[in-house]
């Protein structure tokens, strides 16, 4: 019987020694996933560099015809700029506290004014 109160009295012993080395590694691990965070926001940053280059580039090279509708490659440039530039905020932060976002454009298709307007009689 005395043997059964050694051991049940070894369990808190044994829980304290397991949640000290549990907190050990916590801050590890938060720093591992930081890291982390912060590797899959400069690779996000690099596909925007590499979306904005192409839609440069398919702005350059779009039919120059008046067509009724076609693609507002400029507004969508300026949306990844503003995406860009949040994600560099969070990664070089310049202040403690963050600024308030931006809303997107989000339209990209445009229509000519020329073709909704009615035609005189």
């Amino acid at each position: 019987m005395g043997q059964t109160n050694r051991r049940t009295s070894a369990w808190p012993a044994l829980a304290v020694v397991l949640a000290v080395s549990f907190s050990a590694l916590q801050p590890a691990v938060a720093a591992d996933s930081l890291a982390s965070e912060r590797e899959q926001l400069a690779a996000l940053t690099r596909q925007l560099d590499l979306l904005d280059r192409l839609a440069e580039h398919a702005a350059n090279t779009s039919p120059q015809a008046r067509a009724r509708y076609h693609f507002d490659y400029a507004r969508l440039r300026a949306d990844l700029k503003r995406v860009r530039a949040g994600l560099q905020d969070y990664l070089v932060p310049q202040r403690a506290q963050p600024r308030d976002p931006v809303p997107l454009a989000g339209d990209y298709v445009r229509r000519d004014r020329a073709d909704d307007e009615e035609p005189s009689p």
